[in-house]
């Protein structure tokens, strides 16, 4: 793995939010959703994240999760994504997300 500089790290905006709507996106490739999430002051973002496996809609509303969201908008299907969930595969390869612990303020940045 390549060692990287502290200046490297904080050019990654990883930012918390709020989940605050989540549909079906029947278009992808893979088992998806699409979230609607509230990133406070840099705004309200959408993205898919393939986490079908773990949670249900109902639960993922009011969710804190974590994102990077400066990356460059990225098309999928006919969706177009502004922000990467972040997460974690488990032994299946299904994937776990990345939130925090206790609430905090959105748009909160990973220290």
């Amino acid at each position: 793995m390549e060692e990287i500089q502290w200046s490297d790290f904080e050019k990654v905006a990883l930012k918390v939010g709020t989940v605050l709507e989540v549909l079906d996106f029947p278009e992808a490739r893979k088992p998806a959703y699409k979230l609607k999430v509230d990133f406070g002051d840099f705004g309200q973002k959408w993205s898919s994240a393939q986490i079908t496996k773990h949670y249900s809609k109902e639960e993922l509303i009011g969710k804190q999760i974590i994102g990077v969201i400066n990356f460059p908008k990225k098309q999928i299907a006919n969706f177009i994504s502004e922000f990467l969930v972040t997460g974690f595969a488990d032994q299946q390869g299904d994937i776990v997300l990345s939130a925090v612990e206790r609430k905090v303020p959105n748009g909160s940045s990973l220290l």
